[in-house]
């Protein structure tokens, strides 16, 4: 669909087809014989005149009509009966005949421009045949004088351009200063989304313009309002240890020694679970900075990273991986390890000593599936679809947490151009997957060994 672009393409193509057909039409007309018949004050209507004055006063008359043409307008002319015999003298001279003989097949080197006209007397029916001789410097500066229809030709020519090229104009500036206003509302509070819905209507350029503008501003007002929620929650969230931590440090100043050796754990534990949430928020803030270049990801490394680490926090969990040969993923290692780490921490929250937590890394068409199942008593079908927003704990959870590593992994896999999915395993267990391409639709892709 590129209509504007045919548009401008065929207005200019228009406009020099019409200036250059205007040009071959006028440098023809100007040339045509008839023309000339018709325009030149020495030949116009001479004809009729002529044959009036011949019928009436006689060859002779007639003879000095020719002769004070050609003295007037240095033109020789010579009429001819039916017969093709001259009617009168006329003023051809025997030099220029002959030369004409000579010179039958190049007209263009004589001196002057022959022309003929045949005119039939209305009273004697006879036919009279003139032929006329204009010498070329006569010519050229009768056209040089009679360029008054040509100028007002072109002037006209002007004047219809000129209306085409503000129609173009109007309907590529008005659209554009229409954008030009919703990016000036863009940044205030007047953003409308439905501001360009007229010209989104339109099927061409512009309309997808602002189509994408539209999609754009309401993407813009999404994180906008996506942020100022998160804010809000944040401001909650850290409202509850803040509480805590002065009441704690409030009993510890009005407590005896040995009251304050039992507050001091609490206020270490309260400040842990502060610092804890302020990481998840920063690391939830660093997935929409520049994650730098994109590189090939070795799988089974990752997993064997992630096994290491859950080993640490929960010694007595079993983790069970399953990678599928052959899978060349390209993405940004430490985020990918960051989101599959926050999902691998959830489950080890839930999932029961004695059930192998599974990591499993599939082929999916033309991506990947990252998974990770425990053998928890899952999640409510109805809460399935919030769990991934941030700071949102399922009714009834009593394991450690602020409700943000879903909403870091799902971030995650969104900047990869992926999908977080979360459901309940049909054979019991909660199961989260990372559903990514090979490779980000963009970032520079280079081979991991050189990193």
């Amino acid at each position: 669909m590129r209509s504007l672009f045919w548009r401008i393409l065929a207005t200019f193509w228009l406009a020099i087809a019409l200036v250059a057909g205007l040009s071959m039409l006028l440098g023809q007309a100007l040339n045509q014989d008839a023309w000339i018949l018709t325009r030149h004050p020495a030949v116009k209507n001479f004809a009729k005149h002529w044959t009036e004055i011949y019928e009436r006063e006689g060859p002779r008359a007639a003879q000095q009509l020719l002769e004070q043409q050609r003295r007037n307008h240095r033109i020789d002319i010579q009429v001819l009966a039916e017969n093709g015999q001259p009617i009168v003298r006329g003023t051809f001279s025997a030099r220029a005949a002959a030369l004409e003989a000579r010179q039958q097949n190049q007209p263009g080197r004589l001196p002057w421009r022959r022309l003929t006209e045949d005119y039939s007397s209305p009273t004697t029916d006879a036919t009279y045949l003139f032929m006329y001789r204009i010498p070329y410097p006569e010519l050229h500066a009768w056209h040089r004088g009679s360029m008054l229809w040509p100028l007002s030709a072109i002037a006209i020519a002007l004047v219809v351009l000129t209306g085409f090229s503000l129609l173009l104009t109007l309907s590529i500036t008005r659209p554009l200063d229409r954008l030009r206003s919703a990016v000036h509302d863009l940044g205030q509070t007047t953003y409308q989304q439905n501001s360009l819905a007229r010209l989104a209507r339109r099927r061409d350029e512009l309309g997808v313009l602002a189509r994408d503008f539209n999609r754009m501003g309401a993407r813009l007002q999404s994180l906008i309002g996506s942020q100022r929620q998160l804010l809000r929650d944040v401001s909650h969230e850290l409202r509850s240890p803040l509480a805590r931590l002065r009441i704690a440090l409030a009993l510890a100043e009005r407590g005896t020694p040995c009251e304050r050796e039992v507050i001091w754990p609490r206020l270490i534990k309260e400040c842990d679970r502060l610092e804890l949430l302020i990481s998840e928020i920063l690391e939830l803030a660093r997935l929409d900075a520049d994650p730098g270049v994109v590189s090939q990801v070795d799988l089974r490394e990752v997993f064997a990273q992630l096994k290491e680490n859950a080993q640490i926090i929960a010694p007595n969990q079993r983790i069970e991986c399953h990678l599928e040969p052959g899978i060349d993923l390209h993405a940004w290692p430490e985020v990918l390890e960051r989101a599959l780490d926050n999902l691998l921490r959830n489950a080890l929250r839930f999932n029961p000593e004695g059930s192998p937590i599974e990591l499993r890394a599939v082929r999916d068409g033309n991506g990947v599936t990252l998974s990770v199942r425990d053998h928890g008593p899952g999640v409510d079908k109805a809460h399935l679809a919030q769990l991934s927003e941030p700071f949102f704990r399922a009714p009834g959870q009593t394991t450690a947490g602020h409700g943000l590593g879903l909403a870091i992994a799902r971030r995650a896999a969104e900047r990869h151009g992926g999908t977080l999915q979360l459901s309940n395993h049909p054979q019991g267990g909660f199961i989260a997957s990372l559903k990514l391409p090979l490779s980000p639709p963009k970032g520079e892709v280079r081979n991991s060994t050189s990193t």
